[in-house]
């Protein structure tokens, strides 16, 4: 009797990759706050949610292309946050401090920009091509055929063959 199947394997996988990519959010939370606790059960929350909302946001992805660049600002915006809070703990006497509210305040601002933008401006879809190809007419065979002659002869000329 076979106690480990193929099934088992992906279980492992899947939630090793689950658990990989809520570790990796560590520093992205830190950011935001220092409390062990809100730490802790975000990244639990993390790995519980991660594989129904990629199903979910798989499906609509395509309909918010500006939410790449409002991520690359809110990423942007915590790790700033995070090197000025921890150079002005070492360098000034009464360090800088960006309060939890309004570094959730400006991410929920740009991310409900990037959404609203994304869904007013939709993307646009290049258009069809209207002249449909045709077959090259005997003429312009024979044309094309010259040409590469021709460039084969220069070819042939600056190899010296």
């Amino acid at each position: 009797k076979r106690w480990i199947t193929p099934l088992l394997v992906v279980l492992l996988v899947v939630e090793t990759s689950d658990v990989i990519f809520a570790v990796d959010s560590i520093p992205a939370v830190f950011g935001i706050t220092t409390d062990p606790f809100i730490v802790y059960t975000s990244n639990v929350f993390a790995i519980l949610g991660l594989r129904s909302l990629y199903f979910l946001l798989a499906g609509v992805i395509d309909q918010f292309h500006y939410l790449k660049l409002g991520l690359s600002l809110v990423l942007g915006f915590v790790g700033a946050k995070m090197v000025l809070e921890t150079v002005s703990d070492y360098t000034m006497a009464h360090p800088i401090h960006v309060p939890i509210q309004w570094s959730l305040l400006f991410i929920a601002v740009v991310l409900g920009i990037a959404v609203g933008a994304s869904l007013i401006f939709p993307k646009r879809e290049l258009e069809p091509a209207t002249a449909e190809a045709s077959e090259p007419t005997p003429e312009e065979r024979l044309l094309a055929q010259e040409e590469v002659r021709r460039q084969q002869q220069e070819l042939a000329d600056l190899t010296g063959d």
